[in-house]
């Protein structure tokens, strides 16, 4: 579905980058400027600082001198307006009303547009009325306004959302689980590192190792775990504790 973002009578030029920056992040590159105060605003150094590597979208970026301009090839006008108009579109937030517009099946024909206002004064009540809905994000009754860019950036994020969304990635990338053989290879170690410390009596050894069968079997150990704890192992037998620390840590073995 095209979706466009209008910024009308842009005041402030670090607010436009801001706005290219909130599109991009959510994978939006279609950007109208409406008359804003700066005829230079996208080459201005407060704008490219703000838009933080979002380039690409301040460059594909038009400028137009009204708002029927802005339109063509939309179908769908949704203002974005704190204050509510007596008269004009029903005000609802941003998340219920795109729930609604993605199940609608003849959504994917039409061209949506975000409008946003001026950082003085917000949507004039002419741009409002022609619009299908007013967008009002849920906040603070007692300070509810949003600097421009964070407003599109949650109008964004939301629209996104509705249209499927982007996956969380894994930094690490995903692990694979240790297998059966693995984990009774780790084990045995264990145990024998266990026996070394004196820790584990074999003579009574109790419950102990198929408890900590069972605590590793619920932990998923990943394979690189295993590697870590027969590290471990490893230096516990290196330690080699004197043979009377059997019967100070016998203790630990009871069930």
């Amino acid at each position: 579905m095209q979706t466009r973002f209008i910024l009308i009578n842009t005041s402030h030029a670090g607010n436009v980058g801001a706005a290219a920056r909130a599109m991009k992040t959510m994978g939006f590159d279609d950007l109208v400027l409406v008359a804003p105060r700066w005829a230079n605003v996208l080459n201005r150094e407060e704008t490219i600082q703000r838009a933080s590597g979002a380039l690409d979208v301040l460059k594909k970026a038009r400028f137009v001198a009204t708002l029927d301009e802005a339109l063509d090839g939309i179908t769908h006008l949704c203002a974005t307006a704190m204050t509510p108009r007596d008269f004009g579109p029903p005000a609802v937030a941003p998340r219920q009303h795109f729930e609604q517009l993605s199940r609608d099946e003849s959504a994917t024909e039409q061209g949506v547009a975000f409008l946003f206002g001026s950082e003085r004064f917000g949507m004039q009540n002419e741009d409002v009325y022609r619009c299908h809905v007013a967008l009002s994000i849920p906040s603070n009754p007692e300070f509810g306004s949003l600097n421009l860019g964070s407003a599109v950036q949650v109008i964004a994020y939301e629209w996104r959302l509705a249209l499927g969304g982007y996956t969380v990635a894994d930094a690490s990338g995903p692990s694979e689980l240790a297998d059966a053989a693995q984990l009774a290879g780790m084990l045995a170690h264990w145990e024998q590192a266990l026996v070394s410390i004196g820790f584990l009596d074999t003579l009574a050894p109790k419950k102990l190792m198929p408890r900590l069968n069972q605590l590793f079997n619920r932990a998923s150990v990943t394979q690189e775990e295993i590697h870590i704890l027969r590290g471990i192992a490893k230096m516990m037998d290196r330690s080699g504790l004197a043979p009377n620390a059997l019967s100070s840590a016998g203790a630990a073995t009871k069930d």
